[in-house]
């Protein structure tokens, strides 16, 4: 068993860190949330009241934070823990931010001899607390292998991209993929609503059709088709709009950077961002399916 500094106890990293104490992980996590370091807690985790005193000591660090800032302002800011790390700790950013930042961030760190993976995350939150995520890395293999001994007990499934960095390109594609699949099914599932389909029974054909996917077999976008989806919980407790949108923008940027086209991944963004600017940014992003209803159903 391994001794865990765990920095960040959001919706995601708040399971993450659970999964690890129960796994019998000597975890030390820390979180600006009073209320997500009770329940860390009462999980068997120990509560620190800095990031620093989380890491002091540890094997690993773990982070899973909202955006670039955050991450370069933990590791590299005025009181970061660049200043704090040793040499034999292994630092794991489970944050999905840009590739640039990932590699901003390894490179300092690595210059102050200190290992760095990034590791972004794909399952959501219900595969955060059923510990069945996959984890998309970017660093040497040597790193990568020995994050394995955390990882896998908080997911199912680790890969290695390639470098620093490549772990969060592999992660915007999966998220833009996963975007255009849900704003397709719930066109789908609204187009058969509103001639007269019942969406269950259209969703069972879709299954068992070329038309099945991913959001199809877990996560349906349809209220009542599904048990234990944000659908069926009037689109609360998955993976915010917001967040999306923030994933679709780091797609295209990186897009524009490299010259690739991505005309749907462009639409999807867009239609993300409205949503978000329509009020809707803190549900669920299965919520998109209220977004393509008929004019008559709004």
């Amino acid at each position: 068993m391994a001794t865990v500094g765990f920095i960040g106890l959001g919706n995601m990293g708040g399971p993450m860190a659970s999964n690890l104490a129960k796994a019998g992980h000597t975890v030390k996590a820390f979180d600006l949330s009073e209320d997500a370091l009770k329940a860390i807690v009462a999980d068997g985790a120990q509560a620190a009241k800095t990031a620093a005193e989380a890491i002091d000591g540890v094997e690993f660090v773990v982070s899973m934070l909202p955006a670039d800032r955050h991450v370069k302002a933990v590791y590299l800011g005025d009181d970061g823990l660049i200043n704090k790390l040793t040499k034999d700790q292994l630092v794991i950013d489970c944050s999905t931010i840009s590739s640039d930042t990932a590699m901003y961030v390894g490179e300092q760190l690595e210059k102050a001899g200190i290992a760095f993976i990034d590791a972004p995350v794909s399952g959501g939150v219900g595969g955060a607390k059923a510990g069945t995520l996959t984890f998309i890395c970017g660093g040497t293999e040597t790193n990568v292998d020995r994050a394995r001994a955390v990882l896998n007990d908080m997911g199912k499934n680790v890969f290695r991209a390639g470098d620093v960095g490549a772990g969060q390109i592999a992660k915007i594609c999966n998220n833009m993929l996963l975007s255009v699949l849900m704003v397709g099914t719930s066109e789908a599932l609204q187009l058969g609503k509103a001639n007269g389909l019942d969406p269950k029974v259209l969703s069972e054909i879709m299954l068992a059709s070329s038309g099945s996917n991913w959001t199809l077999q877990v996560y349906n976008p349809c209220p009542g088709v599904m048990d234990n989806v944000p659908s069926s919980n009037d689109y609360q407790g998955g993976f915010l709009v917001d967040l999306m949108a923030k994933d679709l923008g780091l797609a295209q940027q990186t897009a524009l950077e490299s010259g690739a086209a991505t005309p749907m991944g462009s639409l999807t963004r867009n239609l993300y961002h409205s949503w978000s600017e329509q009020g809707h940014g803190r549900q669920d992003f299965s919520s998109i399916f209220n977004y393509v209803a008929p004019k008559s159903q709004k």
